[in-house]
């Protein structure tokens, strides 16, 4: 599989270096798209503030890949659902640690969760 980040640098905004506009891939074999993922445990419990959570995130977005044979490695797509507009850095500085400084599509949305102890929801597309 290849990726190939595409930043044109005429006409649009220039991306930032934890962002990038698109990701190419291509010779893929497969696609594994993730649910939103939450900062809950395997009892089912949220962690109880927002770096809590984002650690229980990117472990359980971990276990799904791996159950695919898949690593961090393989995220070409990243969505991230916020509570709190508040929470932008945090997320973004958990995600660059996670993918290792690697950049790839990402997307941030501040919403209303569906539980007040849910603080981020990340979902993700993932290739091999």
């Amino acid at each position: 599989m290849e990726m190939i980040e595409r930043n044109p640098v005429t006409g649009i905004y220039p991306a930032s270096p934890d962002y990038i506009h698109a990701l190419e891939v291509r010779h893929l074999s497969r696609l594994l798209f993730v649910s939103g993922t939450m900062g809950i445990d395997a009892e089912g419990s949220a962690a109880s503030d927002l770096d809590g959570q984002l650690a229980l995130v990117w472990a359980n977005l971990r276990s799904i890949l791996a159950a695919a044979g898949m690593t961090v490695d393989n995220i070409v797509r990243l969505t991230s659902y916020l509570r709190d507009g508040a929470f932008v850095e945090p997320n973004q500085n958990a995600r660059v640690r996670a993918l290792g400084g690697r950049a790839v599509p990402t997307t941030a949305i501040v919403v209303e969760t569906l539980r007040d102890d849910w603080l981020v929801e990340i979902e993700i597309i993932a290739a091999g």
